[in-house]
């Protein structure tokens, strides 16, 4: 008799994020992770106490290929490159994004320090120098509003079909510009009724 394999935690979870990406996230079962992996559940069930600590897992892999694809973009404008990896991330993988960006869940909740680890980035980029965090903080709100959006159509594939992602970027670009642009306007004439009140 051949002796058991033996799965690691990491490939228990990778086997769950191919799950996830094709099927979405409700579709991870512990009986679905041990048939794709050709085992039983006993394995699994070795790593994980049950099938919602396994979907955490699976959340915290996307939320790091999330981070990878971000790494990847390296325009020397950091506030572009987040708007570039969620496009990418929303077309790459449509079902996630769709489980976790459009069903309401408890996996995905507004996280300060993810928020603020994005600000810091968004402080190196040129474009937004003299900028205040909390500035940052709605000019970061009012393009993950857009950009939301915008993946949510590449995700459905809602999009012309000549509207490839050039294009996307371009648009990304010019609604990033505008609301920099706005950000700066509002900045000056606060600092003008400010100096009109000395």
């Amino acid at each position: 008799m051949a002796p058991p394999k033996k799965f690691t935690r990491q490939k228990i979870i990778d086997t769950a994020f191919e799950i996830a990406k094709s099927e979405g996230i409700d579709a991870i079962t512990i009986r679905k992770v041990a048939a794709k992996l050709g085992s039983s559940i006993a394995p699994i069930y070795v790593n994980f106490t049950d099938v919602e600590q396994l979907i955490q897992e699976v959340v915290a892999k996307t939320l790091e290929v999330s981070r990878q694809l971000l790494s990847e973009q390296q325009s020397g404008e950091p506030f572009r490159d987040i708007g570039i990896a969620s496009i990418r991330f929303a077309k790459e993988y449509s079902v996630l994004f769709r489980d976790l960006v459009m069903k309401n869940n408890s996996h995905m909740k507004h996280n300060e320090d993810h928020v603020n680890i994005l600000v810091q980035q968004m402080k190196s980029d040129p474009l937004l120098k003299g900028f205040s965090d909390e500035e940052l903080k709605q000019i970061l709100l009012k393009m993950q509003i857009f950009q939301t959006g915008l993946s949510m159509m590449v995700a459905n594939d809602l999009l012309p079909d000549d509207f490839n992602e050039e294009k996307m970027i371009e648009m990304l670009d010019r609604t990033a510009d505008d609301v920099i642009t706005a950000a700066r306007l509002r900045q000056s004439n606060q600092m003008s009724e400010g100096e009109n009140l000395r």
